[in-house]
């Protein structure tokens, strides 16, 4: 078996593919290596298209170049002032022509815009107030004449497609001609209807091969469009009918006003209307690796590209086919995805078994063909040809194309695609949107599980649980309307104090109050922000009158790199004043000031800064998230360019309460028990990160908690030793992150997933095995760097995740071993009583039902199991371990030979011991008796074959109903054929006695699957954990 799986393993080593970022060198290699691809559009659907790919890189190309060809074309022309607009343009209410508007923004054409009026001009010409935006009446009318922000997408394929694409199968076509040709030989020979039975009983079960490989198709397709759907769901802040909403990117129309955040993706061509550090990434459109800065000067922004930094508002002035990201998207929008490992080994497996299939039909066909010549010689007949031996020779030639369409596993790669497909539309029920169908495969071996801790293990609804102000600690009850605790703050805290606070909280934040249709108010933004806001509203503070009273005029939005947020704002009365709030430790060291019980700034002492440390600690030991907001006043000659970045005096210390979520600690102990080391990586203070962390079972008394900066300065060798131990990463930046993940895969060799939701955590998500994005938190930058969409943001979807990846992995496995079986078995058996007795025992009827059971309906039963709760007690599957283990090639070899005994005793001495069952027995009768138990041997080793390793294969069967459904549906077909299909597939109706020894013969595979599980096979892929305080993997008879 070690030799099989090594000299296996060696063929396919052209096969090997990377999960992610695969080079198209890599792509086209596997792709060449490839050959007797029996149906070459159904086997290559679900692969990248190359072309294509080429084909974008060329189109980025011509955008850059036509860019900056456009851009040094303006600079030496004049201003486009064609101010004609058709009537149809002028009637709807816009002073400008759609084409015109966009070319404007497509062209960078600042000089026309500036003869337009700026962003001024064009909002009055497409009829919107800034301050307002589009008005909800206006909707279909700049539909009409602007269009809609969707591009031209190719109409979903029908199910005919799906059954001219099967019908591409070559030796289905083969076949056919050959079934046309026995019906045209055998009328005239045999007379009607005799002799159009063999024909058309090909021409029937090419029939339903056809009808059921499309309709597993059809649905795969289906269930891909809808997850297609899924994907490209994008909601956007937009500010409409006066107020802030949020809208799906495709419902936005020209005129509408966007707000703009770091990983925000551009929805749409616009113009910049305001914002502070606008920094947009154009690679996705352009291929530039460059950001470019956009700003009142530079006011173009692109759809298609992305917000790497800043915040800012845009007026939309182009959307879908007038946009150049939609022409972009027309052009490639295929609809294929990238091919997976397995998917790319299971074609080498396919290709190799293929051809040996080849030359097993092509023996069969010249044995039988010069045993026949032969005879013939013996009789003297040679010269002397008749219909009827025309008629036996091309019954040979089918049956020699009959076993390769069932020696070719064309079902391998395929089934592949429908367990990934079936498993993709599982995981969206239960909240994960998965993007690349490789992350399902990968999934199932993860060793590793990097995740944040905010949202994640934490519920993501946050409130203020305690504030530290002017020397005085207060627990607080935010989310509790009838609670006192705001009158008491407010008591007990001056006037100065209170209202500098409540400055910090509503103008250094990006929440803001909402208004549904009912009048009901809603806070909009990110769950930090919304509990500060909350605690201002909850002390009475006025968030309308404060953000009109002061005007702001510079803002740095929070990101994990700065790990604060900064604004800088004209008081009333002159002068400015900056407010900072972010990471406790971080701002702290920025105050040199902080205010008394009567409001006024003192100086922070070194005793004072201790004090203030404790505060905080004690807020993080009890699991809180601190925060420290702080403010400076500035005369009116400072830059505001630019905020200060110290001599702030320190207003308060919040702590904002995250609960653990419900659950947590169970998907954490599951990770355990499965082999899987769990780390919390995130931003927050390491007592608040190590709290959380041992409530969630994630820290052990042997782990290790560290900070980022601590981490960051390991070297390779402290990196290795340090890395196995570490459970516990706080106060860490993206790239620690991304230093973890790489370090984890290259020097451990572990499989790593990693949770990631702002911008720039896309370094760490593109070069994890699996990067899972937050659904709820994450950034557009950071899902389209993702492999798998987290919905909800919940950690025990991850953990989902990783059962169904390995359900994925395990189930193809199964039907990996099913099919091998029944490959053998077909070959062999057909080869030898060939070579024996001169015919072979299975017609080319028999075969293609043979076929279907083992290729679509083998599938269905087999690829499409939902995963068991003994799937998280195993070990995860090691990276460079071999797809088909020693255990399947024990099944493997162990079934054939016991069907191949039992088959080849009925095919060489079958008539004595079935006549002292029914007292005379026909060649035809054995015949089909042999086909019967062959069958049925099939049908109790997909059975046997739900379980690789345990003896008990009935274990959930019922919670699977699609495979009880085809084993019914195979048994009721069966003895349909035998019974009533007699004249078409050369079949004779059993007695009782003869289908109960067929059932019997196939139920003895049972016990023998049972003896084959109890050889030992080597266990080397069992693990033990490092001495890091796991519990270690369950052994004995639970592995048994």
């Amino acid at each position: 078996m070690e030799r099989i799986a090594s000299g296996l393993e060696g063929l396919l080593t052209k096969f090997e593919l990377p999960a992610k970022n695969s080079s198209d060198e890599s792509l086209q290699s596997w792709r060449d290596a490839v050959s007797l691809v029996k149906n070459h559009r159904r086997r290559f659907r679900m692969v990248a298209d190359l072309d294509k790919r080429s084909e974008k890189r060329s189109i980025q190309e011509k955008i850059r170049v036509a860019l900056v060809v456009h851009k040094a074309a303006i600079r030496f022309s004049d201003a486009g002032k064609s101010d004609k607009v058709s009537r149809e343009t002028q009637d709807a209410g816009f002073g400008i022509e759609p084409d015109e508007l966009a070319s404007i923004v497509r062209t960078h054409d600042k000089k026309t815009l500036d003869y337009q009026g700026g962003v001024e001009g064009i909002a009055k010409k497409v009829s919107v107030c800034l301050d307002q935006g589009v008005q909800s009446c206006d909707l279909s009318l700049r539909e009409k004449i602007f269009g809609v922000n969707k591009y031209k997408e190719k109409p979903a394929r029908g199910f005919l497609t799906f059954v001219w694409e099967a019908l591409q199968d070559l030796t289905l076509i083969i076949l056919m001609v050959c079934a046309v040709i026995s019906i045209g030989v055998g009328i005239p020979t045999e007379g009607w209807p005799k002799g159009m039975y063999d024909g058309v009983g090909i021409l029937l079960s090419i029939f339903l091969v056809v009808l059921v490989t499309a309709i597993s198709d059809y649905n795969q397709s289906l269930q891909f469009s809808d997850l297609d759907k899924e994907k490209k769901k994008i909601f956007m802040k937009v500010t409409r009918d006066g107020s802030t909403k949020k809208l799906l990117i495709y419902d936005l129309v020209v005129g509408d006003v966007v707000h703009l955040s770091i990983g925000d993706i551009i929805p749409a061509d616009g113009i910049f209307v305001s914002g502070y550090d606008l920094l947009i990434d154009q690679s996705s459109l352009t291929g530039e690796s460059e950001p470019v800065y956009v700003h009142k000067e530079k006011p173009f922004l692109l759809s298609g590209t992305n917000v790497q930094d800043g915040s800012g508002k845009m007026l939309v002035t182009s959307v879908g086919m007038r946009t150049e990201w939609g022409r972009l998207m027309a052009i490639l929008d295929e609809g294929n995805v990238d091919e997976t490992p397995l998917q790319v080994k299971l074609n080498g497996v396919a290709t190799i078994i293929g051809k040996i299939g080849l030359g097993f039909a092509v023996l069969t066909f010249v044995v039988l063909a010069v045993r026949f010549l032969v005879e013939k010689a013996l009789a003297h007949k040679l010269t002397i040809w008749s219909s009827e031996d025309a008629m036996t020779l091309l019954n040979y030639f089918a049956t020699a194309v009959t076993i390769i369409v069932v020696a070719v596993p064309e079902g391998l790669p395929l089934a592949v695609t429908l367990s990934l497909a079936f498993a993709m539309k599982k995981l969206m029920n239960d909240r994960a949107l998965v993007r690349h169908l490789s992350a399902c495969e990968t999934m199932g071996s993860a060793k590793c599980i990097c995740s944040d801790k905010t949202g994640t293990l934490t519920t993501n609804h946050m409130i203020v649980d305690k504030i530290w102000i002017s020397g005085n600690q207060k627990d607080m009850k935010v989310n509790n309307k009838d609670d006192d605790d705001g009158d008491g703050v407010r008591l007990q805290t001056s006037e100065a104090a209170l209202s500098v606070l409540l400055q910090v909280i509503f103008l250094n934040t990006k929440a803001e109050v909402v208004k549904d249709k009912d009048g009901k108010s809603s806070i909009l933004g990110q769950p930090t922000e919304k509990a500060l806001l909350e605690l201002g509203l909850h002390l009475k503070g006025d968030l309308e009158t404060t953000r009109r009273e002061f005007k702001i005029l510079n803002e740095e939005p929070f990101n994990s790199v700065r790990k604060k947020m900064s604004v800088l704002v004209a008081l009333p009365g002159g002068g400015k004043r900056a407010f900072c709030k972010g990471a406790s430790e971080i701002v702290l060291r920025m105050c040199s000031r902080t205010i008394d019980a009567n409001g006024e700034p003192v100086d922070l002492s070194p005793e004072q800064v201790n004090y203030v440390s404790g505060i905080i600690n004690g807020f993080a030991s009890e699991a809180l998230r601190t925060l420290c907001l702080a403010f400076k006043d500035l005369d009116d000659g400072f830059n505001e360019k630019n905020i200060p970045e110290e001599g702030y005096t320190l207003v308060s210390v919040v702590g904002i309460k995250d609960p653990v979520r419900p659950g947590v600690k169970e998907a954490v102990e599951s990770c355990l028990a499965a082999g899987i080391t769990v780390r919390m990586v995130t931003g927050d203070n390491i007592n608040t990160a190590k709290a959380i962390a041992k409530e969630c079972h994630i820290l052990t008394e042997n782990g290790t908690a560290i900070e980022g900066p601590e981490f960051r300065v390991l070297n390779d060798e402290q990196m290795k030793s340090e890395i196995p131990h570490i459970q516990v990463m706080a106060r860490s930046m993206p790239m620690d992150k991304y230093i973890l993940v790489n370090n984890s895969r290259k020097m451990l060799g572990q499989v790593v997933a990693v949770t990631g939701d702002g911008t720039n955590d896309a370094p760490a998500l593109r070069e994890a095995d699996i990067g899972l994005a937050m659904g709820i938190a994450g950034t557009e930058v950071a899902k389209a760097n993702a492999d798998v969409i987290i919905l909800d943001d919940n950690f025990n979807t991850i953990v989902n995740v990783v059962k169904w990846g390995r359900a994925v992995y395990v189930n193809i496995q199964k039907f990996v071993q099913f099919q091998l079986t029944v490959n053998i078995v077909a070959l062999v058996l057909n080869f030898a009583s060939a070579c024996i007795i001169g015919s072979a025992p299975l017609t080319a009827v028999q075969l293609l039902w043979v076929n279907m059971i083992m290729d679509t309906l083998g599938a269905l039963a087999l690829a499409t199991e939902p995963p068991n709760e003994l799937l998280m007690k195993n070990p995860p599957v090691e990276r460079h371990d071999s797809f088909i283990s020693k255990a399947m090639w024990r099944n493997i070899l162990g079934q054939s030979l016991y069907q191949l005994v039992v088959l080849f005793v009925l095919t060489f001495d079958g008539k004595p011991l079935l006549l002292g069952l029914t007292g005379s027995v026909t060649t035809a009768t054995l015949n089909t008796f042999i086909f019967n138990t062959f069958v049925f041997c099939q049908v109790f080793n997909e059975i046997n074959s739900r379980d690789i390793e345990k003896i008990n294969v009935f274990r959930g069967i019922f919670n699977s109903w699609l495979f009880v459904a085809v084993m019914v549906a195979t048994v009721v077909f069966q003895a349909i054929i035998v019974e009533f299909l007699g004249d078409f597939a050369s079949t004779v109706p059993l007695s009782g006695e003869l289908w109960l020894l067929s059932i019997v013969i196939g139920a003895i595979s049972m016990p023998v699957s049972v003896i084959l599980k109890l050889i030992p096979v080597d266990k080397s892929s069992l693990i033990k954990h490092d001495s890091d305080g796991y519990i270690p993997l369950p052994s004995g008879p639970e592995l048994a």
